[in-house]
């Protein structure tokens, strides 16, 4: 199977299933991932040496060269890993957590970091680090908390990667620039009925769904964590 085949199969499975992993959470059958949907009867093993299994590394290079397709939507996600989208879900997500809404009031950090996505899209993270100042081992921990509700929320997703350091750097973008029409389009649908749409889906056991479900829900903690301004 070549590339160019496995990347039409990962992009048809997106739109079939909604939302799936890359790579499955210790080979469980659920949340759904690309590796079950390519190699539904391989168990996964990470392995990034000579004696790996090929197909470990050729995803994640592929996952790359998706994430810059606009085909589809990628973030870090569910449980922070590497997460694809359906544009449709990706829409209705939106909508259900209110991110497009203005319904999300983010902590200072992370609306910093946002302020600078949106000024200034994509963004490796060792540019945004610099922009904000945030370099070194002393701000990792801070970086970490302020972009969690940006990955949480969407208001951020992933756009391939940039050589900027040692290893190869994730770039990311503002949601409201990078995919404007999404954004605008989920401003349109109520909650409810963007609940509605990913529970037809999804499903209402759906790992994902439930995810969502708690993300939503923590928005008043994070709300009532914000400093007034």
């Amino acid at each position: 199977m070549t590339s160019k085949t496995k990347k039409r199969k990962m992009v048809e499975a997106i739109e079939r299933r909604g939302c799936l992993l890359v790579y499955p959470l210790q080979n469980q059958k659920e949340p759904s991932s690309l590796w079950s949907e390519l190699y539904p009867r391989s168990e996964m093993v990470w392995g990034w040496d000579s004696d790996a299994d090929d197909r470990v590394g050729e995803m994640w290079i592929l996952r790359e060269e998706l994430s810059r397709s606009e085909e589809v939507v990628y973030a870090k996600w569910f449980r922070n890993r590497a997460t694809f989208f359906s544009k449709k879900v990706f829409i209705n997500l939106l909508a259900y957590l209110g991110t497009s809404k203005g319904f999300i009031h983010l902590p200072k950090a992370s609306q910093e970091a946002l302020d600078s996505f949106l000024m200034d899209s994509p963004q490796s993270t060792k540019i945004i680090k610099e922009n904000l100042g945030w370099q070194g081992k002393m701000m990792e921990s801070h970086y970490n908390r302020a972009m969690k509700p940006l990955w949480n929320y969407l208001f951020i997703v992933g756009f391939g990667e940039v050589d900027d350091s040692s290893f190869p750097s994730l770039n990311m973008a503002a949601t409201q620039t990078l995919f404007e029409d999404l954004w605008l389009q989920s401003q349109e649908i109520s909650e409810e009925k963007a609940e509605a749409f990913l529970l037809k889906t999804l499903g209402e056991e759906n790992l994902f769904m439930k995810y969502a479900r708690r993300v939503r829900g923590s928005a008043k903690t994070l709300e009532d964590k914000t400093p007034s301004r």
